[in-house]
């Protein structure tokens, strides 16, 4: 191995600059020499490279987003712009490939990776829609972002008596919507993956407001749809005031937590190490509490499980 890239990919998460950290540090502990790849794969089309050394990841660990910007490119899924991107690590003797990002940045270092370049991808996504790993980069922060705005919104809405729906991010995954209306106590918790009765939460309510309840709070993931359209199913139904709250994307921003920074310094670490024993098509995940790392194509084919234990857990509390 001469020479190692690292680029980030897609959805930029609070933690991708603690991993970019890590594996510039430990490449140059191994005297590796590492190069970062600028905006993505778009970035590695345009010949967007420049070396890195260890004063490039100076005081970044506590940083949110990414020192090395982030974009998606069309013409990278094709043959033509897969062959173009060889060309250019190629070019600068760039032999491996270390990708942070998600499902989308997995498939395209698959595609590299099948025409000869060496490659480790680390999960970076704040959705945690990942099946192969329990918790990828800038999730843990991510959510603590969403709990912090919804106690917030909890004491406007309590000075109102109304109910808010919170939208939160999360694409098809209801994984921050879950955590955030569990941890939050959330009345109700609607998610992609499971049906939602809004005659029984309109129900749950109702009960609420007789008992004297001043307020109540509903996590929305975006997969289900959008906040406005479940204000007037909720007040048409209920009489109670309703008000809506999208948090958008202060989910991606912020200073990573200390779970995120070290789940990102173990897998930067551990990408590096990898190549260094000549192992590439590889995910690095955590799964049971432990770092391990699949084959590329195993890790694509799991699918993501619902924590049902969690979503019940829920119901019950919020009665």
């Amino acid at each position: 191995m001469k020479r190692i890239g690292v680029l980030t990919s897609g959805g930029d998460a609070p933690g991708m600059n603690a991993a970019i950290r890590a594996v510039v540090r430990t490449a140059i502990y191994h005297k590796v020499e590492v190069f970062g790849i600028k905006r993505g794969y778009a970035g590695l089309l345009e010949g967007d490279i420049e070396p890195l050394n260890i004063y490039s990841v100076a005081d970044i660990i506590h940083r949110g987003g990414t020192i090395l910007r982030s974009s998606r490119s069309e013409y990278f899924k094709t043959d033509a712009g897969q062959n173009k991107a060889v060309q250019i690590l190629n070019q600068w003797g760039i032999d491996s490939l270390i990708v942070i990002g998600g499902d989308g940045s997995f498939k395209g270092a698959r595609a590299l990776s099948k025409k000869g370049v060496n490659t480790i991808c680390i999960p970076g996504t704040i959705d945690n829609d990942i099946g192969c790993t329990d918790f990828s980069i800038g999730f843990d922060t991510a959510l603590n972002t969403a709990l912090d705005a919804i106690g917030k919104i909890r004491d406007t809405t309590s000075s109102h008596n109304r109910v808010n729906i919170v939208e939160v991010m999360g694409r098809e995954c209801g994984d921050i919507a879950l955590y955030a209306g569990l941890a939050g106590g959330a009345e109700s918790i609607l998610v992609p993956e499971k049906e939602q009765d809004l005659d029984m939460i309109a129900e749950k309510l109702l009960r609420g407001k007789d008992r004297g309840k001043l307020h109540s709070i509903i996590i929305l993931a975006e997969g289900v749809g959008n906040f406005q359209e479940f204000c007037n199913k909720i007040e048409e139904k209920t009489g109670v005031a309703t008000r809506g709250t999208n948090l958008g994307y202060i989910q991606r921003g912020g200073s990573p937590t200390a779970s995120d920074r070290i789940l990102a310094s173990r897998m930067g670490y551990m990408a590096v190490d990898l190549l260094l024993q000549n192992k590439t098509s590889r995910v690095i995940c955590i799964r049971n509490n432990k770092y391990v790392d699949l084959d590329i194509n195993e890790a694509l084919e799991i699918k993501k499980d619902f924590d049902i234990e969690a979503y019940n857990i829920a119901n019950v509390l919020s009665i």
